[in-house]
């Protein structure tokens, strides 16, 4: 009898490829199929946020997009007949090698991805669809049918549905989708425009709604959002109603031309009511989907991918109990409900028709935008909550603090910041990092050994000296993606050998 497969990935999107580095990473056994016969070569998702650069730094993808994409570093608002400028990163960023937000299409960075796992010798199987799947005791049956109409049967201990929003996963698991629809049209187009300076997000702001135009560089150097006005006509989106939409929402001297791609579509607001059921899982838009508001969607999908997928790595080699895939839900279904209220509040603020907003919009604003920078503390705030550097799991089961916490720097649950500078990309890699600060010889490899023993495939030591995110003498493990499971001070490893007894009790199989 055949070994059922550890892992079938369904969908090849940014998160199905996320997902599919990290298990490659770390040598778990899988397959990726897509329904699709290629990639997306519209643009799509288009910003990538500082901490899915840090979390995807690992594999060695970040610089590849940095060097295609345009980080932009302001924001122009077109008030009223004048332009405030407002800097996006310039406070709260001290702490990321990626103080921006690069825009990028989602071509692009499936590309990226795509590349990495054709290098690590993974095949994307495209033209495959999922036809059914079927819980069998504790594994999962999956019939799936080729391009050329064969099918086969397929017997896999975990599925994962990163197929979108009309997941065929998370149907077929039985998950309900909660939410609503937004009762406005929005239009996207990738194309040319002349009158705009570059490098920068320019929004046009009125009581009718809001412009937007972002730097985008391929495959056209600008990317248009706007809402459909009310009275305007249904039907095919064109250039020249573009135009006028832009002229509508003031964006006067503004040239649009040689359109790449135009469409328009309904937003909706919904989120899974279980990130798991069995074997299955969801993860990305299979899981919740929002409004565009902050470049949230394809960032928190790929962070969905790389929380699970390590931790699938390690049950599957027989490294951690199965009990360790059930902080998947716990971690990431509080993520997934923020960024759903997040976007819904910015979005209802720059859209809704209603007249106190629409004064607000069009009277407010203008005389309060300069203000904005000067306002440090709220700023910092909305830049910690849209680059997603300040998510953490401190309630997580897997974060556990000593008795004797450190007063100051990251706790167990946090991300390891990159401070200091290059901390990050040191211990970057699949498996568990070690921290221990203060001087050397306080950790000699016998005092170790209780932890390590075993373990040594899996836990990556650094004695950082003085060099290290807390003051004094202090332990931190760094899971594989890149938070703290466990921080204290001192030299005492009991509570870090139970943590460890727990989370990693045999070591690899």
């Amino acid at each position: 009898m055949t070994s059922p497969l550890d892992v079938l990935v369904v969908g090849a999107g940014p998160t199905g490829l996320a997902l599919a580095a990290r298990l490659s990473a770390h040598g778990t056994p899988f397959r990726i199929v897509d329904r699709s016969l290629d990639r997306v070569r519209e643009s799509r998702a288009l910003g990538i946020q500082p901490r899915t650069l840090e979390a995807l730094a690992g594999f060695g993808v970040t610089e590849e997009l940095v060097a295609r994409g345009n980080p932009a570093m302001g924001l122009r608002l077109h008030l009223s007949g004048r332009t405030v400028s407002v800097p996006l990163f310039d406070i709260g960023a001290t702490d990321t090698p990626y103080p921006f937000l690069l825009f990028l299409s989602q071509a692009e960075t499936e590309g990226v991805l795509g590349e990495h796992l054709v290098e690590r010798g993974v095949t994307v199987e495209r033209g495959v669809e999922v036809v059914r799947l079927e819980r069998r005791g504790s594994h999962a049956v999956c019939r799936l049918r080729g391009r050329d109409g064969g099918e086969e049967t397929v017997t896999a201990r975990y599925v994962v549905g990163c197929d979108g929003a009309h997941s065929t996963v998370r149907a077929q698991a039985g998950i309900g989708f909660e939410g609503y629809a937004y009762p406005q049209t929005y239009l996207l187009a990738d194309l040319e425009v002349d009158g705009l300076e570059p490098g920068a997000v320019h929004s046009y702001m009125s009581g009718r709604g809001m412009l937007f135009f972002f730097p985008l560089g391929s495959p056209a150097p600008w990317r248009m959002l706007a809402m459909r006005p009310s009275d305007a006509p249904d039907g095919k989106v064109t250039l020249p109603l573009l135009q006028r939409i832009a002229k509508r929402y003031g964006a006067e001297g503004v040239v649009l031309r040689d359109p790449v791609w135009m469409t328009d579509f309904r937003l909706h607001n919904r989120g899974a009511t279980r990130y798991r059921s069995g074997p299955f899982f969801l993860a990305g838009d299979a899981a919740h989907i929002h409004s565009p508001a902050g470049a949230q969607g394809m960032n928190t999908g790929i962070q969905d991918a790389l929380n699970l997928g390590w931790k699938l790595a390690l049950v599957c080699r027989g490294a951690a109990p199965e009990e360790l895939l059930e902080t998947y839900g716990a971690e990431r279904a509080p993520v997934g409900r923020d960024v759903r209220r997040f976007t819904d509040r910015a979005f209802v603020i720059g859209t809704s028709p209603h007249p106190v907003l629409r004064f607000a919009r069009s009277r407010l604003v203008p005389h309060l935008a300069p203000l904005a920078r000067h306002a440090t503390a709220p700023r910092r705030r909305v830049f910690r909550t849209v680059s997603e550097l300040g998510i953490h799991y401190r309630r997580s089961p897997a974060s556990t603090s000593g008795t004797r916490p450190p007063r100051r720097g990251p706790r167990a649950g946090d991300r390891l910041p990159d401070l200091p500078r290059g901390l990050q990309a040191r211990t970057a890699g699949p498996g568990w990092q070690l921290l221990l600060t203060g001087p050397p010889h306080l950790w000699p490899d016998e005092r170790l050994a209780p932890v390590l023993t075993g373990r040594t495939d899996l836990i990556t030591v650094h004695r950082l000296g003085d060099r290290g995110p807390w003051p004094g003498v202090a332990q931190g493990l760094v899971r594989p993606d890149g938070h703290l499971g466990y921080v204290a001070r001192g030299v005492d490893l009991e509570g870090l050998r139970a943590y460890v007894a727990h989370w990693l009790p045999t070591g690899p199989a």
